[in-house]
């Protein structure tokens, strides 16, 4: 799980760019799931959480915060 402090330093490209590998990982990770090849089920909600910690700076830089 990234430290939010490695976050902040992130440009706005980054951090899309970052949402972008782990929407990606999610997917594959749902599909490791139905097929019953998934190990790790903590990482999808570890996942999850990073994806919001990166969408609420961004909303936070885009109100000025």
């Amino acid at each position: 799980m990234a430290d939010i402090k490695d976050l902040r330093a992130k440009s706005d490209d980054e951090l899309n760019e970052q949402i972008l590998a782990l929407k990606k990982e999610s997917l594959n990770m749902r599909f490791q799931q139905t097929n019953g090849q998934l190990t790790n089920t903590d990482r999808m909600r570890q996942v999850r959480r990073e994806v919001a910690q990166i969408k609420t700076i961004l909303s936070e830089r885009k109100k000025g915060v």
